[in-house]
């Protein structure tokens, strides 16, 4: 593999870094070429490590583009790798007609690259907005800095993360605070506690929060000093500011850094205040020394640091949370010793040269197989996945979530596309390229990129609530097998459909689907009574179950944030508007469970949490319902995400639900329940895991309603060990689902049923 790498060579600080690192780890395992478009220390030292270096730099612009491309031409490289604004602007000009793979790294916002010139923000870095939009590869330093990408419309398959790695060798130096104090000329007694940062002086570093912080800090704990070491625009600023602030005897600036390991070395406590950063690697290099460290809550940098466990995070900016947190440290030596040791680690084991490395070789072998597949003709995208994504419904985004996440472990190169009311954000909260689902046109086109298409997880096949939406479902089979395309129902829901023109309808176009899955068994009884029998027909389970599958000991702490950890025992309530139906028939059924939940309250001391699944259609009648309580109860009116809604459910004792997904949740934290029935679909999932309901809605009366609630409260410790026994079983079946979509896709499932 020939790699060429193009860079500005004026770069310093993290992405100087980040370059040498890199190219010397490349290096050993692949050829690779450094352009740089400048002179100086960068083309220096990248040489002095062996790296072959080529600087281009004229006056002329255009002969220095035709230079760039003759060596490009000449080497027969394989991919063309550019690192910032002007080496983006040479790659594509000197390599688009080429045809050569073009992949560049953002190490930064690009947006905010010049904020401190608007010549250069209108000029080369507009340019640069351009040419990165006819890069088709990006490489982001940081699983955040891909989010933006996805955010401004970039195609989430074309982006890929590499994190910084640092050399966590010994270094060849030895370093010791004396020498840096005696370098500097400053008198910090030994008993001090020194803060510092290496880093340019520029407004998005916010190197003033720290001389703000200073400010307070010295107040409370005159022992602590503060060293800033770099350069740049907002030197002048600073140091005024520092002054006016009477703080020349605790803030000291030391001026460019050739070497900033002689400060990280020396510090006790390491901190960047950036207010925008990819993953920076004055982080890294204060780990390096085991560095007790504070930063902003910015970047990549969460996927290091855990916030009170091997360090602190704040938000940029509040500089009275960065002073507490400084005072904090530097009262407590050995919690500095402790949370840097633990920062050690695990840079150690995640962020090191040799990983981003073998993770940099492994992106560039997915950019050739996809230039080989475009040149044998392969389209773009396996599957086209539709539901009823986009709609703020936490159990759809769980569906989604779930069969992204199942397909990938089946096919990990698997290239999907969804249809979605807000492609925007479902290609933000999923990471995958995303359109409108009306927008007939964009779906048509996707099509003819596809080989599949997936009707992922719901109820889409039923008349219940609209005779609009089943068309609109039916009509997209249509086309997909019009083009041709593989068609696939995945843990559907089916019916209950009521009008026998929709009945007709639906038997004549499903019959041409080539494969259905089953959600559950009222569903497959309702595909016979169609008499729908030519499509491959099996009985899975829902999708959603496997949706917390893998995501280890991550917690958003969603009980503590609401302040519910002393409000136990806790009981859950999901409740949806029951569609097509009178206001009096509403108050009805609210009016049964409010006194049903108090109930409770009064017999077993229970506290009461109302919580949404679709927000925020489904505040209201949970509001209702508070409403004509006479106990005290806690209503969730924010939107959480999935794993909020499942660690919220989980701290529940019990739960009462109408939302099928809120039900689900329970099911796999092995929560207690009692379903309400709105939809046969709820009925169908309680049979599954044999687990009660009230019955329909609409027909609920208190004194069942009661009896089944005191029968799962006292028997709840049985019920969570059945239901623990059964969700394994159906986790498995949620599974098939997505190995049978493959076999699809790449052309090896069955026929017959």
């Amino acid at each position: 593999m020939r790699i060429v790498h193009i860079i500005g060579g004026g770069d310093v600080g993290g992405a100087k870094t980040h370059m040498l690192y890199l190219l010397r780890e490349l290096s050993r395992h692949m050829e690779v070429k450094l352009i740089s478009l400048r002179p100086g220390v960068f083309a220096d030292d990248a040489a002095s490590l062996g790296i072959d270096v080529s600087v281009v730099k004229s006056a002329n612009i255009f002969s220095d583009i035709k230079k760039v491309k003759k060596i490009i031409s000449d080497g027969k490289y394989d991919i063309v790798h550019s690192h910032g604004a002007k080496a983006n602007i040479f790659s594509l000009a000197a390599s688009r007609r080429d045809g050569l793979p073009t992949v560049t790294t953002v190490h930064s916002d690009y947006r905010l690259d010049y904020m401190h010139s608007l010549p250069k923000r209108m000029t080369i870095g507009l340019v640069n907005s351009i040419a990165l939009r006819y890069i088709k590869n990006h490489i982001a330093v940081s699983n955040n800095f891909k989010e933006m990408l996805i955010s401004r419309n970039f195609n989430p398959l074309d982006i890929y993360v590499l994190y910084n790695g640092m050399d966590f060798s010994p270094p060849s130096v030895e370093y010791s605070r004396k020498k840096l104090l005696e370098k500097y000329k400053l008198d910090i007694p030994d008993d001090n506690v020194i803060v510092g940062i290496a880093a340019r002086l520029y407004p998005v570093k916010s190197i003033e929060t720290i001389v703000k912080a200073a400010h307070i800090v010295k107040a409370k704990n005159s022992k602590v000093k503060f060293l800033i070491g770099g350069d740049g625009e907002d030197r002048k600023m600073l140091e005024s500011l520092t002054a006016e602030l009477k703080l020349e005897d605790t803030v000291f600036f030391l001026g460019w850094q050739d070497d900033p390991n002689e400060i990280m070395s020396s510090i006790d406590i390491s901190v960047l205040t950036s207010i925008s950063e990819s993953f920076s690697y004055s982080i890294l290099e204060g780990a390096r020394f085991k560095k007790a460290t504070i930063s902003t809550r910015v970047g990549g940098i969460p996927d290091l640091i855990e916030n009170g466990k091997n360090g602190f995070l704040f938000e940029p900016g509040d500089v009275d949370r960065f002073s507490e947190l400084i005072l904090e440290l530097a009262a407590d030596e050995e919690k500095r010793t402790e949370m840097g040791l633990q920062l050690y680690e695990k840079a150690l084991a995640q962020f090191s040269v040799e990983s981003m490395g073998r993770t940099q070789m492994g992106i560039y072998k997915g950019i050739l197989e996809k230039k080989a597949a475009d040149a044998n003709g392969q389209k773009p995208y396996d599957a086209i996945i539709s539901g009823y994504y986009g709609f703020r419904n936490i159990g759809d985004d769980a569906l989604l979530k779930s069969i992204l996440k199942d397909l990938k472990s089946f096919k990990p190169d698997i290239r999907l596309m969804v249809l979605s009311r807000i492609p925007s954000g479902t290609a933000m909260d999923f990471q995958v390229p995303s359109i409108n689902r009306a927008n007939i046109l964009r779906i048509w086109q996707a099509m003819r990129k596809s080989k599949a298409f997936i009707y992922g997880g719901g109820n889409l096949l039923q008349d219940n609530t609209s005779t609009r939406s089943l068309f609109f479902y039916l009509s997209m089979v249509w086309l997909a097998k019009k083009l041709d395309l593989k068609v696939m129902f995945y843990a559907n829901g089916i019916g209950p459909l009521k009008k026998s023109l929709n009945r007709l309808l639906t038997k004549k176009i499903i019959n041409k689907v080539d494969v259905i899955t089953l959600r559950e068994a009222l569903s497959f009884d309702e595909l016979k009574h169609l008499e729908i029998s030519k499509p491959r027909i099996l009985l899975t389970a829902d999708a959603a179950l496997t949706v917390m599958d893998g995501y280890g000991s991550t917690h958003t702490n969603i009980v503590d944030r609401m302040r519910l950890d002393n409000k136990k025992p806790l009981l859950g309530i999901s409740l949806r508007k029951y569609p097509g139906h009178e206001k009096i028939e509403h108050e009805k059924y609210e009016s049964v469970i409010a006194q049903a939940i108090d109930y409770m309250a009064d017999k077993y001391g229970i506290y009461p949490v109302f919580f949404p699944m679709q927000h925020p259609e489904d505040v209201p009648i949970l509001e209702n319902v508070a409403a004509k309580m006479h106990n005290e109860s806690y209503i969730v009116r924010d939107k959480l995400d999935i794993q909020e809604t499942y660690e919220m459910i989980s701290s529940f004792t019990m739960l009462i639900g109408m939302r099928l997904h809120a039900l689900i949740f329970s099911a796999v934290a092995a929560v207690p329940m009692i379903g309400l029935v709105y939809d046969p679909k709820i009925q169908g999932f309680l049979d599954c895991i044999q687990q009660p309901s009230a019955g329909d809605v609409l027909e609920l009366e208190y004194g069942r309603l009661t009896e089944l609630a005191d029968k799962v409260w006292e028997n709840r410790e049985q019920i969570r060990d059945q239901i623990s026994q059964r969700i394994p079983l159906l986790k498995e079946k949620a599974r098939e689902n997505a190995r049978v979509a493959v076999e699809l896709i790449t052309g090896t499932h069955k026929n017959g049923l």
